[in-house]
């Protein structure tokens, strides 16, 4: 096989073998392993050629993990195969950049430095790499082991980057070993030895955690909730006519499950069928169809549009309403999705919305907030505030007792993503030591414990392609925890900044070695090899 070829398998293999340790395919521990095959053939690279490698293997990890866009981009934007497969790669490409950043910097240290092992390199630069890009769909490589609850609650002292330093941790010692056995250099006993004791106390801490959080999960006062989970298609949601009828159908099934116990109910994003005016402070009257809280006698938080006479733009909304009609609390989603419901740009591109159809433009909420809840609060998150962890650390001063997350997720049907969305948000229960309620229009809805540990959870549907699909509820408990400054909440990607420094301080290392007492072994006999043939040449 030629070299060229080789390469290009063993890259494409890394994104796959990522991508497959993600959900919801969920063999989690090919993560552990899963950048050897890269690794290993840009061993002896230049910089510029492991970086076009790297890239590869990024382009093949984020097409596997969100080739649902190309269908959404069909379906919503109404763009013919081969644009959305276009805008689809070229989406893979900027995401799988970092990728290929990270086998530069592998590279461009190990020229200089080859005695650098890259048990120490590829966490610390991956680390860094993930603390600083700028994903258009945020994720990181702890995706991948969001259901291995031992390994994911380090995320309480580093977040998501925790998890991401302990894959990297491996794969680098799994490239170690096998280009050791290669060169012929001995056992990489050292870095062998620093891997496992890392791992261990990783895995201590972790077990050590999950019995403290259990025992204050069983202590803290809990709250039945009901989510309803309507599995109402996108397109019927929009739809003025059929704006009673989804209703009658939320009220129908909230007064089933405040009838089986439920305290406090939770209906998903943008659930409610009408606008309110941002001003109004109560529920609609009892003789107008509108009514929020017909026949509910248990508290309300739910998802609507919002809309002042003195804005131009509407809001997404969630709102906390009391039995007797009161609105106790409106929160306005903070990170709306690009192109989804905002448009940068909008008002030079007027024709945007005729391209687009399904497109929306909304006004950026600037604040968070939490919203009463007898003697607690419950912190709101809307969509994929759930998924961005500096969302979590904005919430987490005004102590929350629970999280709630209410989605609209209809857009994605029964792909991976909703899976991989729930995936990511298990994170800010860990970093935050908090439960979490996910309220999600067609699924998954879930009750995560502050563990990260997901013990209740719907399946995920598509109207579209299964018409007539009834709506589905959850009643389970949810413990109000007494808030609780954790490590990550404090000092936030402190961990990550450091492994930023690290990295940097490793490239000005290696620009400032002189090239003749950096080259390698094998980069030395190339050489010499080289001048042999060239000498035989002439």
């Amino acid at each position: 096989m030629k070299r060229w070829l080789l390469k290009l398998v063993a890259s494409a293999g890394t994104g796959c073998l990522l991508f497959l340790a993600c959900a919801d395919f969920d063999i989690w521990p090919l993560a552990w392993i899963g950048f050897l095959p890269v690794l290993f053939v840009t061993r002896a690279d230049r910089p510029r050629r492991a970086f076009l490698w790297g890239w590869v293997a990024g382009i093949v990890a984020n097409a596997g993990g969100f080739y649902w866009i190309t269908h959404l981009l069909q379906r919503f934007g109404h763009l013919p195969f081969a644009a959305a497969f276009v805008l689809f790669m070229l989406l893979c490409a900027y995401q799988g950049l970092h990728f290929g950043v990270f086998l530069w910097v592998v590279r461009k240290v190990r020229e200089k430095r080859p005695a650098l092992p890259l048990t120490l390199l590829a966490p610390v630069a991956m680390t860094a790499l993930e603390l600083v890009m700028p994903f258009i769909f945020p994720w990181y490589l702890a995706i991948t082991q969001a259901w291995v609850l031992p390994v994911i609650q380090v995320a309480d002292l580093a977040g998501p980057l925790g998890v991401t330093f302990l894959l990297m941790l491996t794969n680098g010692l799994a490239a170690e070993i096998l280009l050791g056995r290669l060169e012929g250099r001995p056992f990489p006993r050292r870095a062998a030895l620093a891997t496992a004791l890392t791992l261990a106390l990783a895995l201590g801490y972790g077990a050590l955690r999950m019995h403290q959080t259990s025992a204050r999960w069983a202590a803290a006062p809990k709250v039945k909730v009901g989510v309803v989970q309507a599995n109402i298609g996108i397109v019927q949601k929009g739809r003025p006519g059929l704006a009673q009828e989804h209703l009658a159908l939320h009220h129908r099934e909230s007064q089933r499950l405040a009838a089986r116990g439920a305290e406090l109910l939770v209906w998903p994003e943008s659930s409610y069928p009408y606008a309110i005016e941002r001003e109004r402070t109560r529920d609609f009257s009892a003789d107008d169809p509108r009514q929020v809280m017909r026949g509910l006698k248990v508290p309300l938080l739910f998802g609507v549009l919002t809309y002042s006479q003195q804005e131009k733009y509407p809001y997404n909304s969630a709102y906390m309403m009391e039995p007797d009609g009161r609105i106790t609390g409106r929160f306005d989603k903070n990170f709306l999705l690009v192109f989804g419901e905002y448009i940068p740009f909008y008002e030079k591109i007027p024709s945007f919305k005729r391209w687009f159809p399904a497109a929306s433009h909304f006004q950026h909420g600037t604040e968070v907030t939490v919203f009463p809840f007898r003697d607690a609060k419950l912190g709101p998150l809307i969509c994929y505030e759930d998924i961005i962890a500096s969302f979590g650390r904005r919430l987490a001063p005004l102590e929350p007792n629970l999280f709630v997350n209410i989605t609209n997720d209809a857009w994605f049907g029964r792909t991976s993503e909703p899976h991989e969305h729930l995936a990511l948000a298990v994170y800010r229960s860990v970093e935050h030591r908090l439960g979490m309620v996910r309220a999600v229009n067609t699924g998954v809805s879930a009750f995560i414990d502050a563990r990260g540990k997901v013990y209740a959870k719907t399946r995920s549907y598509d109207p579209v392609y299964q018409p007539g699909v009834p709506p589905v509820t959850l009643l389970e408990e949810a413990a109000l925890m007494a808030p609780s400054r954790t490590v990550y909440a404090t000092v936030g990607d402190l961990f990550g900044y450091l492994c930023l420094a690290g990295t940097l301080a490793l490239l000005v290392l290696a620009w400032r070695t002189r090239p003749r007492e950096a080259a390698s072994a094998p980069e030395a006999e190339r050489k010499e090899k080289r001048r042999k043939g060239r000498r035989r040449r002439g």
